[in-house]
């Protein structure tokens, strides 16, 4: 039988094609046999013709087949030993079995085969270990050089490319992208104002040379726009050196500037990674603004749709905000309230004294304005000095009949309501998260910690000094710019809460402490705040006291000044304890900061930590999603153990150290 009858579907073709044949010329028989001979002759003359070709096509077929799986097997051949890509085959000790030439031409050695990786090259051995489980090419550097990499484990082989031609390609681009910044003096006016023209002249001198220097060294342009206010271009591969040596031009600047007695700092904002040069001028205004919020001395860099990183920062902000400032903020507050339908004063989540203080300075502000004021608070898991004036506002009916639940509050508000965000800036941590998003455009900001890269999309007013001791000393200022002839004077409860609020975040007036807290406390007391009222709220109860000793006891102390403190797991501690215990350890000999782990609620640990100021605890807790002073900083982490969270905060500590 021929060859290509063995084919299924040409043998039924041919069957099919015969049998009408034969059909047909029994029909032609049938009608005329003389047209049936013929018709006979020419079939079987079909038939012979058809027979030959398909015998032509099947063999032309095998040939081109076979000519073809030569030639694949020849190309497979060629390369394996000729592309320019490293083969090799290893056994399951690892053991080196096979190599094509270019993988010959990456060993040093000649006598690879039959030893193993890790003998010849440990670098390629780690990358094959860390590869194996990929499924697509990985890009690798070994011996200065970049390869792509692809390890197949069923068939124990890797396969390695150089493409460091390729990856100079990249890394140029990446090099190259355009980057804008902003660099603003910050307290130019303060050290300048009572300069002579001649050392006003040396000073600008001596700001606008180092400048230039710098931008010199890292290859990027600078120019000054105003007396306080430069504008900086240039390109990744210099940000990626600014980035490495830490913005060291700001300790540059403080430090020679406090030499010549015209201390001054430098504040940073740069923006890269997109296109569009409008979008990066308005990111790097952002961040400039974000680290001027944040008091100054540090430069913040963010990619478009990327997280802010943050440099510097290392030293307590100077005080420099004036009472202009505050009269100003004072006017505009009467201002919103005059055209808001009533107004709502919110804390953060686990109110302080300094928190509820001040809301209760505000909720005055309001009746002295005669605007109703509601006070939103969560009565749940209050702290002991919490609860006590709580208890205290029950003598108080209209004040106590202002506080309501962020339930009741997101009831009431209206779209022409105020919403006032006190002692924090981030929605995420606010009392009633709900609130914030209904009267999200109708917001303001009063608070004094640095500001962190969450933040209201769009306040109307945001009053942020870092510089102050506490939210209760804002507060407290702007009672001086209120109607004199009001009748509705603050009283003892709202000025002993509010002292006391000062007391606590100043650590009885120790840490964080300017002239302007001590007018505050001074004013507080003139319209009778109780001494004894407020240290009756700070008294602290038996169990915590005893809780707090439990703590103690548990902290392990390192050789660089550290102090940290772990809870147990699954055992809750009140957060306020364990700042109460993070403070307390700052007061052992050779202390410089303390962190305090505590599991505060189920899946949630916090880190309360504090230093002396030798130590900027604010970058660490910012790295773990916190934020804070740089005294005074925490944060809180969900789904991770205590432990877990011990050896990253252990790890982040050494490489700051």
């Amino acid at each position: 039988m021929p060859d290509f009858i063995e084919n299924a579907h040409l043998r039924q073709l041919a069957l099919i094609l015969v049998a009408l044949a034969f059909i047909s010329v029994l029909y032609a028989l049938f009608l005329n046999p003389l047209f049936g001979l013929i018709m006979l002759v020419l079939v079987i003359i079909v038939l012979i013709l058809a027979y030959r070709r398909l015998e032509q096509v099947n063999t032309d077929t095998n040939e081109y087949i076979s000519n073809l799986s030569y030639r694949m097997k020849r190309g497979e051949e060629d390369a394996m030993l000729k592309m320019p890509i490293g083969i090799l085959f290893y056994d399951d000790n690892a053991k080196i079995e096979w190599y094509n030439p270019r993988m010959k031409q990456y060993f040093e050695r000649k006598d690879s085969l039959g030893h193993t990786l890790n003998e010849i090259d440990p670098d390629l051995s780690d990358a094959v270990a860390n590869c194996r489980n990929q499924k697509k090419a990985t890009e690798v550097v070994l011996h200065g050089k970049t390869y792509s990499l692809l390890v197949q484990k069923d068939i124990k082989a890797l396969f390695m490319m150089d493409v460091s031609y390729y990856a100079a390609i990249q890394k140029h681009y990446e090099d190259s992208r355009i980057v804008l910044g902003q660099i603003f003096l910050d307290n130019y006016d303060e050290v300048t104002k009572v300069m002579n023209d001649k050392d006003l002249s040396n000073l600008n001198s001596f700001i606008t040379n180092t400048l230039d220097d710098w931008a010199r060294d890292f290859e990027m342009f600078i120019k000054r726009v105003d007396d306080d206010h430069f504008f900086i271009l240039t390109y990744t591969g210099s940000l990626a050196r600014l980035e490495k040596e830490k913005f060291k031009i700001l300790d540059v600047i403080r430090e020679r500037t406090s030499n010549r007695n015209s201390p001054l700092t430098l504040s940073v904002g740069i923006a890269y990674g997109g296109d569009d040069l409008a979008e990066l001028a308005r990111l790097s205004q952002n961040n400039l603004d974000l680290a001027l919020g944040r008091g100054g001395d540090q430069a913040v860099v963010r990619e478009i749709s990327g997280q802010a990183r943050f440099y510097g920062g290392k030293t307590n902000p100077m005080e420099k905000r004036t009472r202009v400032r505050a009269r100003m903020i004072s006017q505009a507050l009467n201002e919103l309230m005059a055209q808001a339908d009533q107004v709502f004063v919110m804390g953060h989540a686990y109110p302080d004294m300094d928190s509820l203080g001040a809301c209760l300075g505000l909720r005055r502000i309001a009746a002295m304005n005669n605007k109703s004021c509601w006070i939103v608070l969560d009565d749940t898991n209050l702290h002991s000095d919490v609860k006590r004036l709580i208890k205290e506002l029950n003598q108080y009916p209209a004040i106590k009949g202002a506080i309501i639940s962020p339930k009741d509050a997101l009831e009431k508000a209206q779209k022409n309501s105020l919403l006032i965000m006190c002692d924090h800036s981030k929605p995420s941590i606010s009392v009633a998260p709900e609130l914030y998003q209904k009267l999200q455009n109708r917001v303001m900001v009063i608070d004094h910690h640095r500001r962190g890269e969450e933040f209201p999309d769009n306040p109307i007013l945001v009053y942020i000094e870092p510089y102050a001791s506490s939210t209760c000393e804002l507060i407290t200022e702007m009672f001086e710019y209120q109607a004199k002839d009001n009748n509705e004077p603050v009283n003892k409860i709202e000025a002993t809460a509010m002292l006391t609020g000062i007391i606590i975040d100043t650590k009885s007036f120790s840490l964080r402490t300017g002239t302007r807290t001590f007018d505050a406390a001074s004013y507080l007391r003139s319209v009778g705040a109780d001494l004894g009222m407020a240290r009756h709220f700070m008294k602290e109860s038996v169990s915590s006291y005893m809780q707090r000793s439990h703590l103690v006891a548990r902290t392990e102390f390192d050789d660089h000044g550290n102090a940290i403190c772990c809870g147990e797991e699954g055992r809750l501690y009140d957060p306020v304890l364990a700042a109460q215990v993070a403070d307390s350890l700052l007061g052992v000999s050779g202390v410089k900061a303390s962190y305090v782990i505590t599991q505060r609620k189920e899946e949630l640990v916090g880190i309360s930590a504090r230093s002396n100021g030798d130590v900027n605890v604010q970058v660490i807790m910012e790295q773990m999603g916190g934020g804070g002073h740089l005294s005074n900083a925490a944060t809180q982490i969900k789904n991770q153990t205590i432990a877990a969270i011990h050896d990253d905060l252990m790890e982040k500590i050494r490489v700051q150290n």
